[in-house]
């Protein structure tokens, strides 16, 4: 399966989907931060091509989130290129889609999501409730149900990468992505 991971810089999604023997490849503005398959460009310019099967896509909740809901009233113009960037992904001729993002506005402008996850439903100690705006995928399953369950994400110390770092996809959840929807 040919499988585009949509603004993803960290490769942990597409390395996921590629260890699974799947044509994956990430698409970002920036570098990816490992080696594998990557184009770097804006996804919007290669998201309409027919040469996909399924794209999994963590469009920037910067201008989203409800995390940063106060601000909101400072940024209306942002939120509508957000807004109209995430239609654009979920309108892709491609026939199998994801759209991640946290809890947001998406859910109020645009539709409410077809599941919300949370890491420690996949191995991973945190709570951070996450999204998923689905096109022909079942939801997924949890695959190692944790306890010790904290809201860590919110707690990266101030640094110029600390956006990176709180976007970056759990790698349980990433595995549990392409075993329940990389079947071929």
């Amino acid at each position: 399966m040919k499988v585009l991971i949509a603004c993803e810089f960290s490769g942990i999604v597409r390395d996921a989907f590629t260890a699974r023997g799947h044509d994956a490849w990430s698409c970002d503005l920036l570098l990816s931060e490992t080696n594998g398959n990557h184009i770097q460009d804006n996804v919007l310019n290669i998201s309409d091509d027919t040469i996909w099967d399924m794209m999994i896509a963590f469009p920037p909740c910067t201008h989203l989130a409800v995390s940063g809901a106060r601000w909101f009233k400072d940024k209306s113009d942002e939120q509508l290129w957000a807004l109209a960037f995430v239609k654009a992904l979920m309108d892709s001729p491609i026939p199998k889609i994801c759209i991640e993002n946290p809890i947001g506005i998406i859910s109020t402008k645009i539709r409410k999501p077809d599941q919300i996850i949370q890491p420690w439903m996949f191995g991973h100690g945190e709570t951070k409730a996450t999204c998923l705006w689905l096109k022909n995928l079942p939801k997924l399953k949890p695959t190692k149900i944790v306890n010790g369950r904290e809201s860590r994400v919110w707690k990266e110390s101030p640094s110029p990468d600390r956006w990176k770092n709180r976007s970056r996809t759990y790698t349980g959840i990433a595995q549990a992505m392409a075993e329940q929807w990389g079947t071929k």
